[in-house]
């Protein structure tokens, strides 16, 4: 069990005024509105940028890397995140974007396009050979692994053990400039260019992982102002830039990869938060056992719809489908190249994947179940309509919160009701009572 956790996010105390909207979306009951700020309970929290989407106060701060802290780094390779390429208007090609991140600071700008296909092959290949439980549930999300650990923990060993593409292209473009400059790694630094605050999580406390190939990550969001102008220097320079990038690759921004040599009535496709809830629900309840993988993304529409893009998700998704149509459809990953570096396990995670359950309610299993049954007697006397006006998202979370401390049974407001009702009707038959009594002698006790 960890005693402290990393998070990508945090909230605003002098912006958020607890209007509940973060609270109601949070898939995994993390937040709570406590003197009318929200606060998160860090041990139930994925960082999936959910509450960012719902806070017209701009109270959510997502806590990527600045700009300026890359200056540690002798040399900075960018690695953008496709979803960064259906950002732009106009006929902004990944070529352009590329070029626009090498002129805007980065040393050197790096595609995904060779890292997608070589991952693709790779969960072919470990599939093929896989006779474990099933279905397999992709890690390549950061939030839907959190899901898992946090909330599902026994499916932990069902997760997929290959590494992300973002992981082998950040690992191969470190070799690549070490190489190109004879720095060692450890001075070269790989930049995510994130659609969400996940991934900084997933480079600080990285599940699968001993240690992640990237450095630091930026913000889409962040950095767009200072790369939209980058984009139109380069081209209106009329500057002659290669095109790197793959139709392949830029699919991995707005839609499921799932390896094509599955068959398609053996796999399943979930985008969105409250779908992977309901699917790790059945693969919990051992419903799906006839399929071989699944793959999930916490955000509708993937990538495209993370919590730190800016462009319009459906939109971008119309214009990853037209860049699609533009770029080389080639297969950039030799099959049995890829295959002998499968075999080495150059793609397969470097750590098992943990369990990452909340909190217990007690220090033992007998205070926990004291705990657990003072919960539920609570539980029984509240009204079951999840209001939210206690400042929990549920009643169930309400009355674990009053059992551990953290909040009164007063502040219910169905109780407060419930014990104003029962002092006003005994005040009201207090009168009655005293005239059933009768006169009494002075000095008599009542």
């Amino acid at each position: 069990m960890l005693d402290t956790y990393y998070h990508s996010i945090r909230f605003d105390d002098s912006t958020c005024h607890g209007c509940m909207a973060c609270m109601r979306v949070c898939p995994t009951q993390a937040i709570r509105i406590r003197h009318k700020r929200a606060v998160m309970l860090e041990d139930r929290c994925i960082d999936c940028g959910e509450c960012i989407k719902s806070c017209t106060r701009n109270a959510v701060v997502p806590l990527t890397e600045s700009m300026a802290n890359l200056a540690k780094f002798d040399c900075t390779v960018a690695i953008p995140s496709p979803a960064l390429y259906t950002q732009f208007d106009g006929d902004v090609t990944p070529g352009v974007i590329l070029q626009a991140l090498r002129n805007s600071g980065f040393t050197d700008a790096a595609t995904l396009s060779w890292s997608c296909g070589a991952v693709t092959q790779a969960i072919e290949l470990f599939v093929a050979a896989y006779r474990g439980p099933r279905p397999l549930i992709s890690s390549f999300c950061p939030s839907v692994v959190r899901l898992v650990q946090v909330k599902y923990p026994e499916l932990v060993d069902q997760l997929l053990p290959i590494l992300s593409p973002r992981e082998v292209a950040a690992r191969e473009a470190k070799l690549k400039a070490s190489s190109d400059t004879g720095l060692p790694p450890d001075r070269i630094g790989a930049v995510y260019v994130t659609p969400c605050p996940a991934k900084m999580v997933s480079i600080v406390d990285h599940p699968g992982m001993d240690r992640s190939y990237i450095d630091s990550a930026v913000g889409i969001s962040e950095l767009f102002p200072l790369l939209a102008p980058a984009i139109r220097e380069v081209q209106t320079s009329g500057q002659k830039v290669a095109e790197t990038e793959t139709a392949a690759g830029l699919g991995w921004a707005f839609s499921i990869n799932l390896p094509s040599s599955l068959p398609a009535e053996d796999t399943l496709s979930v985008w969105g938060l409250p779908n992977v809830l309901r699917i790790l629900d059945d693969i919990d309840k051992g419903k799906l056992h006839r399929y071989t993988f699944v793959e999930c993304h916490a955000c509708f529409e993937g990538c495209v719809s993370g919590a730190l893009t800016v462009e319009n998700p459906y939109v971008a998704r119309a214009r990853a489908l037209r860049l699609g149509q533009s770029l080389p459809r080639r297969d950039i990953v030799s099959g049995p190249e890829l295959q002998a570096r499968h075999a080495r396990g150059d793609f397969a995670t470097t750590a098992p994947f943990a369990p990452r359950p909340p909190r217990p309610l007690g220090r033992d299993i007998v205070g926990a179940i004291a705990k657990m049954q003072e919960r539920d007697r609570l539980l029984d006397r509240l009204p079951g309509i999840d209001c939210g006006a206690c400042g929990a998202p549920t009643c169930a979370a309400f009355a674990e919160d009053v059992v551990i401390g953290e909040a009164e049974e007063a502040q219910c407001v169905f109780v407060r009701q419930g014990r104003l009702e029962d002092a006003v009707r005994r005040l009201s038959e207090g009168p009655d009572r005293l005239r059933q009594a009768g006169p009494r002698a002075v000095g008599e006790p009542s």
